[in-house]
């Protein structure tokens, strides 16, 4: 028996889901945070993060995860609300912030650009990090990066085309351009010390912008640390002992399963062979993990934001480290280039809510059902 069939990898899933009421219109979540364990509020009134404990299989994550988000539906359908698993909510609105000293912060650091912030909802998975292995699995998820294409869910942002992955242009190109070392992603590390490093001075960068905006640093220092004051894309994150990716859109739910599974299996590989750096292309076999030069991975991830699985360099690409390209639709694809208006995009709205819905009752039946 291998060390992870006798030891699984664990991994965990948190979700956000701009929350509607039955005429498609952003909403607070309201009773569905009780719905639920792992429902929370997210720092914007309409959206709703779900997460799930650490789970040892694919399956029991799913398992759960339908599960939980089973019963926010059971309770959104008895107060007239729906989740919408689209990374942005399609047409200009104006995403009013819950009050805090934290977004206060980050308003008063970014500035107006943080606006574009407001208007994503992603996923983010967890992977249990290994003893001795955590740099090699902080790269592979690096190298892994453009995979994001694989669930682009929304190519809209103020009701026009932006990119085929508009949720991380608005993040990475937009959002933190002052801040490049914030929102985007982190070149390879040497190991886990340079990773605390780069840590330690982004922090440092951090609570100076801060300082410099005109927030006090006992108020900054109690609403952030070096491991929450930055937003880059793949975290190692010892409070959880895991490797987060931050990257996906949220999509439906056994689309971001289905990511985190093909992941997690990834990683699991990655112990018992040799992991190098090397080159453009990258590949992946049972016994080498080729990751390629970090300037070939970011045109690989600028692509799968711009253009997505239309891009043949990006499939080829994700091909050789391992996906199965032709198993994801992601849900971008089913838009065009055409002008949105705000009567579409609440029908559009509500049409993804009943696909959620559809999604989750075709493999979990709603609890009392």
């Amino acid at each position: 028996m291998s060390r992870t069939e006798s030891n699984p990898i664990r991994r965990s899933i948190e979700v956000e889901y701009w929350v509607i009421d039955d005429e498609g219109r952003l909403v607070e979540p309201g009773a569905l945070v009780d719905a639920t364990p792992g429902a929370e509020r997210e720092f914007v009134e309409p959206v709703l993060e779900i997460k799930t404990t650490p789970c040892e299989t694919t399956a029991q994550l799913r398992e759960e995860l339908f599960e939980r988000i089973s019963r926010v539906l059971q309770c959104a359908d008895e107060v007239g609300k729906g989740l919408v698993p689209l990374a942005t909510p399609i047409t200009r609105e104006e995403i009013q912030e819950l009050e805090s000293d934290r977004t206060q912060i980050q308003n008063r650091v970014i500035g107006e650009p943080f606006e574009y912030v407001r208007h994503c909802a992603g996923t983010h998975i967890h992977v249990e990090q290994q003893p001795g292995r955590a740099a090699e699995q902080l790269n592979t998820l690096i190298a892994l990066d453009p995979a994001l294409a694989l669930v682009n869910s929304s190519p809209y942002f103020q009701g026009r085309h932006l990119a085929t992955g508009a949720r991380s242009k608005l993040y990475r190109w937009m959002a933190y351009d002052s801040l490049p070392h914030q929102g985007r992603l982190w070149p390879y590390v040497d190991d886990t010390a340079d990773w605390n490093q780069r840590l330690e001075d982004r922090y440092e960068e951090f609570v100076t912008a801060a300082l410099e905006a005109g927030s006090d640093r006992a108020t900054i220092e109690s609403n952030f640390e070096p491991e929450s004051a930055v937003w880059t894309p793949v975290q190692l994150r010892n409070e959880f002992s895991t490797v987060e990716w931050r990257s996906p859109d949220t999509a439906l739910p056994s689309h971001v399963v289905q990511l985190a599974g093909d992941l997690a299996d990834t990683v699991e590989r990655l112990l018992d062979a040799e992991v190098r750096i090397e080159g453009d292309n990258g590949r992946i076999t049972d016994d080498e993990f080729v990751l390629p030069e970090f300037d070939a991975v970011q045109e690989y991830v600028d692509a799968a934001i711009r253009d997505g699985l239309s891009s043949a360099a990006v499939r080829a690409y994700l091909e050789r480290m391992g996906f199965d390209v032709t198993a994801y639709e992601p849900l971008t694809d089913d838009f065009d280039d055409e002008v949105v208006t705000p009567s579409k995009a609440r029908q559009c709205r509500l049409d993804y809510a009943e696909r959620l819905e559809g999604d989750v009752r075709s493999t979990t039946p709603i609890p009392n059902d």
